[in-house]
């Protein structure tokens, strides 16, 4: 297999190092990764300046490349001619920290699996349920797994995969689970702070209210040692309300 790797956490982030060393087992594996963190940066791209590869050197002495642009840059960048041929399937992770609910929205690791999928290539995002330094073999061994099993049957009709591991030993997870989006709530989102002169600014952050409030969500397979995997399809029309819509007989006013 011909196999693109990227993250949000950059280049030398361990958890890119361990999926990388795993996935060399099933063919060539390229690395093209942020050259600095770019966590939270969503599906941006870059239009403003020009992008850049730097040669890096890989766990195993061959080049990985790190980007001056996001994670969507990157996928675009391996995707275009940098590897010689389009690859068969984009892996993005392993990320630091859970991708679950409306946070997948803001995250870059998604994001990059997101616009493989656009280019039509198989993909998927996977991340592990703790922001703390944790051990990235168990995520990286099923990453291998999963990867295999797309090569042999196919995405079907998913556009790409969110996969969350949880944080724990391989002999703790209690096995997959095929799960939704979950939806949860934060509180406290945009933090109001003063400087030492007296400036004042702000930061964005927040705590999680509650459970997901989605029951058999990717949240709640998490809080079960389960891992979890999400399709997403790149459609985001909502069908609920079409019918709706439609029945309000908009018109142009003039």
């Amino acid at each position: 297999m011909r196999i693109l790797i990227t993250n949000d956490d950059g280049i030398h982030a361990p958890g890119l190092a361990a999926l990388y060393t795993a996935l060399r087992q099933l063919g060539e594996v390229t690395a093209i990764a942020p050259e600095r963190p770019r966590s939270a940066c969503g599906h941006a791209i870059t239009l403003h300046k020009p992008l850049r590869l730097r040669p890096v050197e890989m766990p195993d002495g061959r080049t990985g490349y790190a980007s001056n642009g996001t994670p969507a840059d990157c996928v675009a960048l391996g995707v275009s001619d940098h590897l010689g041929g389009v690859p068969e399937l984009v892996v993005s992770g392993i990320n630091l920290g859970p991708n679950l609910g409306v946070d997948m929205t803001y995250s870059g690791t998604v994001a990059a699996a997101m616009e493989a999928a656009i280019c039509g290539i198989a993909s998927f995002a996977i991340s592990v349920a703790s922001y703390e330094r944790t051990a990235f073999e168990p995520a990286a061994e099923f990453a291998v797994y999963l990867a295999r099993t797309i090569s042999e049957r196919g995405m079907g009709d998913a556009g790409f995969l969110n996969v969350n591991v949880p944080a724990l030993p391989r002999d703790q997870i209690r096995g997959v689970s095929i799960t939704r989006q979950g939806r949860l709530r934060y509180s406290n989102r945009i933090e109001r702070r003063t400087d030492p002169r007296g400036g004042v600014y702000y930061w964005l952050t927040g705590e999680r209210v509650g459970r997901s409030e989605h029951a058999g969500g990717d949240v709640d397979a998490i809080q079960a040692n389960r891992i979890s995997i999400t399709p997403v399809r790149l459609d985001l029309t909502d069908e609920r309300p079409l019918d709706t819509l439609v029945a309000w007989n908009l018109h142009w006013p003039g």
